[in-house]
């Protein structure tokens, strides 16, 4: 099914569709959903057919069908949307991974992912392992000093220090030794370039001051936006600079509100709307709608196996399968809701609607909280723990989020599959826009032919659209972007989980990455010890926070999660065994430059000296 008649399923059947309501719940006109339900409900309550507490003429008069709707839910119960409950069910009965590909299909509310720090310029057919790298822009910064919660050397006595190998700075002690970082030019600095849409950071900085600094610093961006591409552009470039911001702002956060965290580049969407709604539509299959009080971009799913997660908005804990059945169940009470609704209520309907099993507390405070976050709860009362307090219910809001119709699919694994159709040159394009790079050895045989044959126009145009940089590789393509912006999650980033991972992934590759001429098939595997060895050369030579000091697993987990949610390892799962990781060729441009004679190491898991064959002696028999 067309991405864009899938998307418009889903409005009407899962949540009605807003026929012009200016703005959140009960600020205008009618809805024709609510009208009907609305109208059945007062006749059966009165059999003459006038709403009750009114005469027939009174019936007659022209009435909003929020008032309609509140007056008759005064006080009644809830009746949830059958489409959304179904969609709870599904969660509920799924696992971790296909609940967050279900999420991906059923809402698509995640954001854009990129790469960053732009490597030299190479040929095409160059691989990753073996062109050129990242490194020296990835990883600039000094050892000697870092903030609260980055790493830092250990100080050593510099007669124990290893000796130099290939990739470190000339002249330094240290094996992985990165280069000090290049003070800015003054020609550099005086570069005037367009601003990006702001969006969220990485949070592996767990919560210290170095991540609040930055979103300080992002926040401050974000309110200036539009002011400064005034000032900076000529007036003639303004039209384009804000409607790539705009661009980067929707793909990064699907939806906007007039009175959000972004409510500074909703302005520039609705300006441009006409011309942003073609362009996503041709290049992407989305469907954007803008109204008066918020702006929705219509993702479409990434398929089994590449859904991204949905997180606490404070803790930034992964959402269970049990969090995202609370969130589609009080979804499917929100949509229908009074604007002012009781905690108590809502509480009271969600178990009438699910009896069984009951709700854990931290999945029920997960979705709560995500709903408010995307402004579809607000809470006015001053205590939260009142359960007597009275939310306030954006209807308009609630129907925008969900993105795919549960009732055109039998099931969770249909309607996964269902929002990823679209024709190869949609589908190939949607995963450049949305995910850090796309290997040709992942596609179907149809999207790597449209692949090929487009293979510098097809990334070209997306690249102008969204101001990112291409980077073509014998393996496939990526699309960069240098600002770092347009993406959750960043590498390199602030904090320690963000720095252990670059530290881990570049090493990883200097001990494994392949020759040139020696056989590789993609990824190449990485052994467990060598993974284990690493992260304690790491915490050796850089201590750890409290965290990882005494949980050396959980920073094995962590970095092996950023690492593979970043697209540069990848799992392979084992029948009673825990998962074997694979490098992927991507993780290649964080490393340092190939050597291509190394030096063998003396480790268990080093490259062993090649074989050099001895000059031939003198035959038995024969005179020396």
């Amino acid at each position: 099914m067309d991405q864009q008649e899938y998307a418009v399923g889903a409005t009407r059947v899962a949540a009605g569709r807003p026929d012009g309501r200016a703005g959140g719940a009960g600020r205008g006109t009618a809805d024709a959903v609510l009208a009907v339900r609305a109208a059945v409900r007062a006749e059966a309550a009165d059999p003459t057919g006038a709403v009750p507490g009114t005469t027939p003429a009174d019936g007659d008069d022209a009435r909003s069908a929020d008032a309609v709707h509140d007056a008759v839910h005064d006080g009644g119960a809830l009746s949830p949307d059958p489409g959304l409950l179904r969609l709870a069910h599904w969660f509920a009965a799924a696992t971790p991974g296909t609940a967050d590909d279900l999420c991906a299909a059923s809402f698509g509310l995640y954001p854009a992912r990129h790469l960053g720090a732009p490597a030299e310029p190479a040929d095409p057919d160059v691989s990753w392992w073996h062109g050129p790298t990242a490194h020296g822009l990835a990883s600039a910064r000094t050892r000697e000093a870092r903030g609260e919660s980055g790493l830092r050397r250990a100080r050593r006595d510099s007669a124990a220090l290893p000796v130099v190998r290939s990739g470190a700075k000339p002249g330094g002690p240290g094996r992985h030794r990165k280069p000090e970082r290049n003070r800015a030019t003054p020609e550099a600095a005086a570069t005037v370039r367009p601003p990006s849409a702001p969006v969220a950071r990485d949070r592996s900085g767990e919560g210290s001051p170095t991540v609040e600094s930055s979103a300080t610093e992002s926040s401050a961006v974000e309110s200036s936006a539009v002011e400064s591409s005034a000032v900076e552009l000529p007036v003639a470039e303004l039209p384009a600079a804000e409607r790539r911001i705009a661009a980067r702002l929707l793909l990064a956060h699907p939806l906007v509100t007039a009175s959000g965290p972004h409510a500074d580049g909703f302005p520039l969407i609705r300006r441009h709307r006409d011309w942003l709604a073609e362009r996503f539509d041709t290049l992407l299959g989305y469907r954007l709608e803008v109204g008066p009080w918020h702006a929705r971009l219509c993702k479409a799913g990434l398929g089994p196996g590449a859904g991204r997660r949905l997180e606490h908005p404070a803790t930034g804990a992964p959402f269970t399968p049990g969090g995202y059945a609370q969130l589609a169940l009080a979804l499917a009470l929100l949509v229908d809701a009074p604007e002012q609704l009781e905690y108590r209520r809502l509480l009271d309907a969600m178990r009438a609607a699910v009896p069984e099993p009951a709700a854990d507390p931290a999945d029920l405070d997960m979705a709560l909280a995500t709903l408010a976050g995307w402004q579809v709860l607000g809470d006015p009362s001053a205590d939260p723990a009142d359960d007597t307090r009275v939310l306030t219910v954006d209807r308009e809001l609630a129907r925008a989020v969900p993105a795919g119709p549960p009732a055109l699919a039998d099931d969770a694994a249909d309607l996964i599959r269902r929002a990823a159709e679209a024709e190869p040159a949609t589908a190939v394009r949607r995963l450049l826009a949305e995910t850090p790079a796309v290997l040709v050895a992942d596609l179907p045989e149809d999207r790597r032919a449209w692949l090929h044959e487009h293979r510098l126009s097809g990334p070209a145009a997306l690249a102008e659209f969204l101001g990112l940089e291409a980077e073509l590789r014998a393996e496939g393509v990526a699309l960069l972007d240098p600002a770092a912006e347009l993406t959750d999650l960043a590498l390199p980033g602030a904090g320690t989980l963000a720095q252990a991972a670059l530290l881990l992934v570049e090493r990883l590759v200097e001990e494994v990455r392949p020759l040139p001429g020696e056989p590789v098939d993609g990824d190449v595997p990485i052994a467990d010890a060598l993974i284990d060895g690493v992260l304690g050369d790491i915490a050796d030579e850089y201590g750890l926070p409290a965290r990882y000091l005494s949980d050396r697993t959980a920073l094995r987990r962590d970095s092996l999660d950023l690492l593979h949610r970043l697209g540069l390892i990848t799992p392979t799962p084992q029948p009673k065994r825990p998962p074997t990781w694979h490098l992927r060729p991507p993780a290649a441009r964080f490393a340092p430059a190939p050597d291509l004679q190394p030096a063998p190491g003396s480790g268990r898991h080093s490259r062993p000296a090649p074989l050099v064959p001895s000059p031939p002696g003198p035959r038995t028999g024969q005179r020396a």
